[in-house]
C-alpha cells in the first residue's frame, strides 16, 4: 500500500489537473478500454484497519492501492472538487446520514456481499456499503478521572468537568455528528431528538465544554489518551485501541444509549478503475476480512456472525436506542448542523 500524505496528495491533484489540461491523462482515458491495475482510495479510517484491509486486498488480488488519508470533511470536499475529473476511486469515509445529501459523486453499487450482512447494515440505498460499525463512545482518562461519575451525558454537565471536555465539530467531522446525534436522542423528550429539551441539553453541555472544540476528530482521542483532558467524544475503534495497547483510559457507552453507524465504503462517480473499485467493495465484505477485522483489531464487523474480540465490549452490555431512525438523521442532518452552529454561536457571544 501507498500511503500519500494530505500534501502531498494536494500537490498530485495539481500536477494531474495540469496534465489533463494538456491532454488526457492515462487514468482517466476511457477510449483505451482498459483499466490500469491500481486503485486509489481515499480514506478517513484508522492505520492499522487501513493497513489490514489494503495490504489484504493488495495481497489477494494484485492490485496496487494508492492511499489517501485525511479526514471525512476534508475527502468529501476533495471528491465534490474532483467531479469533473475523479482523481480517486473509493470514499471509504463518512456513513449514510453523512454522505446521503451528497449521493451524486457515487456510482451505484451493491455487493454480491450484501446478502450477507446484518439485516441493519445492508446497503439499501444502492449507494453506500456499511462495512463496519464505529459506535458513539466517551474515552475517559482514569488517572484524571478520580472519584468522578462519568457514565452518560448528564454526567458531563458536571461542574468539576468544566474546560476538561473535547469534542469535535459536527459540521465536518462524521463522529463529532454522530455523538451531537446521540446527545440528542439521550437527552430529548418523548424520544424526540429535535425537541427543546434536546437542544437545552446542547446549551449546557456547550457551555461546560468551554469552547474546546478539536480541529479534527483524531485529536479528540490522542488529547485524552495524553492527558489533556478528562474526557472525549468519539469513537469506539480509537479508543478501544488505547485500552488494547495498555493505555490508561477506558471506554465508555453512554448509559442513555449509543449510535451504531455503519460506516460506509462508496465507489466514486465516473471512478476510472470502476472494476477494481467493485472488487474493493466485494473483498471488505468478505467473510475473511470481516473476521479478521472483528478479532485483530477495535473495529466492529456488519457481517452476521462474523467473530468479536474478547477485549471488545460485548454487544450485550451496551444500551442502543430503541427509537434510532438512520433515515430521519439523513434526512434532517444539515437542520441539525445548521441548529447546532446557531446554538455554537449563542454560547461563545
Amino acid at each position: 500500500m501507498k500511503r500519500i500524505s494530505l500534501l502531498s496528495a494536494i500537490l498530485s491533484v495539481i500536477v494531474m489537473t495540469t496534465a489533463v489540461g494538456c491532454g488526457t491523462s492515462k487514468a482517466n482515458d476511457s477510449s483505451k478500454g482498459e483499466e490500469e491495475n491500481v486503485l486509489v482510495v481515499y480514506t478517513a479510517r484508522s492505520e492499522n484497519l487501513n493497513n489490514l484491509v489494503i495490504q489484504g486486498f493488495e495481497q489477494e488480488t494484485g492490485i496496487k492501492v494508492e492511499a489517501v488519508v485525511a479526514g471525512t470533511g476534508e475527502l468529501l470536499k476533495r471528491v465534490e472538487s474532483e467531479q469533473k475529473n475523479p482523481l480517486g476511486d473509493i470514499l471509504w469515509a463518512g456513513d449514510e446520514t453523512m454522505l446521503s445529501s451528497s449521493k451524486e459523486l457515487f456510482e451505484e453499487y451493491v455487493s454480491p456481499e450484501n446478502e450477507y450482512m446484518s439485516e441493519a447494515f445492508k446497503n439499501k440505498t444502492g449507494y453506500f456499503s456499511p462495512a463496519f460499525a464505529d459506535p458513539t463512545v466517551f474515552i475517559v482518562n482514569k488517572n484524571l478521572k478520580g472519584d468522578m461519575k462519568i457514565e452518560g451525558f448528564e454526567d458531563l454537565l458536571n461542574p468539576e468537568l468544566k474546560g476538561k471536555i473535547i469534542f469535535g465539530d459536527p459540521t465536518s467531522s462524521s463522529s463529532a455528528f454522530q455523538s451531537l446525534v446521540a446527545m440528542l436522542y439521550a437527552m430529548g423528550k418523548d424520544e424526540d431528538p429535535f425537541s427543546e429539551e434536546a437542544w437545552d441539553y446542547v446549551d449546557a453541555f456547550l457551555k461546560n465544554l468551554d469552547g474546546k472544540m478539536a480541529n479534527s476528530s483524531g485529536q479528540v482521542h490522542k488529547s485524552v489518551a495524553d492527558g489533556e483532558y478528562v474526557v472525549g467524544l468519539t469513537w469506539e475503534d480509537p479508543a478501544a485501541n488505547y485500552v488494547k495497547n495498555g493505555g490508561n483510559v477506558e471506554v465508555v457507552f453512554p448509559t442513555e444509549g449509543a449510535i451504531f453507524p455503519g460506516e460506509s465504503v462508496q465507489i466514486i462517480k465516473g471512478a476510472a478503475n470502476l472494476e477494481n473499485a467493485k472488487k474493493f467493495v466485494d473483498y471488505m465484505l468478505s467473510e475473511k476480512v470481516q473476521n479478521d477485522v472483528g478479532s485483530q483489531l477495535t473495529v466492529r464487523p456488519l457481517r452476521e456472525g462474523a467473530t468479536l474480540a474478547d477485549y471488545m465490549t460485548p454487544f450485550d452490555n451496551i444500551k442502543l436506542f430503541d427509537n434510532y431512525d438512520e433515515g430521519w438523521v439523513s434526512e434532517n442532518k444539515e437542520a441539525i448542523t445548521k441548529e447546532f452552529t446557531e446554538h455554537l454561536e449563542m454560547t461563545l457571544e
